[in-house]
């Protein structure tokens, strides 16, 4: 009997581990509309603790607006928050820096951050900072002291270590390090696309062995060589990794982001991605520049229920499907953070 896709991704617990295209709070209903139970928001990236601090307070202050008995948000930091949000139908949304700047030089910002609910923390965002390298840099010479130590503090304080956007060695050398799964919130296969922001296979196969996950992300340039890449293109990475390590290990990262197509006018997302290359945070040989069109039939959070139809379509079982729709990252959430 077919499977009703309407249905499953209604049931389903979807999530997005990676949502930068929140720094902008009015999206968070296009999340809600496309089904989405939970939302990584982008608190954090490559500023220090003021500017973090206030980015965080203005999340806990939209939250504790939105969050009465009517409201439609709530902030989770838990796997039995993320079930509560599911069963209140509710947008759960889940703290997530984007490169370790806001410790500065203070380790125990870590736990700091983390009572505050950021439970994943990324190690670099394409450059070198004082953890390690990104993936964009020129050399990739692995974890510094200071990040091997960073590292151990995020164990300790049971929050997520995330590899995405940064050096193949330097991710290496945290899953040396790590006592805990290692993730990768946003990258796809290189053997499907390439590209410095994809993972080679060793890569994808040790996160996998480490028990981690690796979120297949939506910007054009990382799913395939058409500007416009269609639902399949992106699929074919799902499907590839999964035959890699296995579909325990494969979640969504779209990283749908407020510069894309259909969300911001053409000239306002050239000066955003000018303003990008020039910092030196996007290199134009990574990142084209836009219109960037996300993926055929998911071009933004609201129609990603059109994902379920065609993973069902393509012979992805219905728990498989719910697997790389949310369950795979829950557990791994659970086995950091505990229940």
């Amino acid at each position: 009997m077919a499977v009703d896709a309407g249905k499953l991704h209604r049931e389903a617990i979807v999530i997005d581990a990676v949502c930068p295209m929140l720094r902008e709070k009015k999206y968070t209903g296009w999340y809600a509309e496309g089904g989405v139970t939970i939302a990584a928001p982008t608190v954090g990236a490559m500023e220090g603790i003021d500017v973090t601090m206030r980015a965080v307070a203005g999340w806990k202050a939209f939250i504790a607006r939105n969050s009465g008995n009517a409201g439609k948000v709530m902030q989770v930091s838990s796997v039995a928050e993320m079930r509560q949000a599911k069963k209140e139908g509710r947008l759960g949304l889940l703290f997530h820096f984007q490169g370790t700047d806001p410790m500065e030089d203070d380790l125990d910002m870590v736990h700091a951050y983390k009572a505050l609910g950021v439970g994943i923390m990324q190690l670099c965002y394409n450059v070198r900072n004082r953890v390690g390298d990104g993936a964009d840099e020129r050399q990739d010479t692995g974890l510094s002291y200071f990040g091997v130590e960073m590292v151990k503090k995020m164990n300790e304080a049971r929050v997520i270590v995330d590899t995405a956007h940064t050096g193949i060695k330097t991710s290496f050398d945290a899953l040396e390090i790590s006592e805990r799964p290692v993730i990768c919130s946003h990258g796809n296969p290189r053997k499907v696309k390439e590209s410095y922001r994809n993972l080679p296979d060793d890569l994808i196969k040790a996160i996998a062995q480490q028990g981690g996950v690796i979120g297949m992300v939506g910007f054009p340039a990382f799913v395939a060589d058409s500007p416009k890449p269609t639902l399949d293109q992106f699929i074919d990475h799902i499907a590839y990794t999964a035959d890699l390590v296995g579909i325990d290990h494969v979640g969504l990262g779209i990283d749908y982001y407020q510069g894309q197509y259909l969300v911001m006018p053409d000239d306002e997302a050239q000066r955003l991605y000018d303003g990008l290359i020039g910092s030196g945070k996007w290199r134009p040989g990574t990142y084209p520049p836009p219109p960037h069109r996300y993926p055929e039939g998911i071009e933004t959070p609201r129609t990603l229920p059109k994902l379920t139809q065609r993973m069902l379509e393509r012979g992805f079982s219905a728990s498989d499907t719910k697997k790389v729709l949310g369950e795979n990252w829950m557990r791994v959430y659970e086995q950091v953070w505990g229940v």
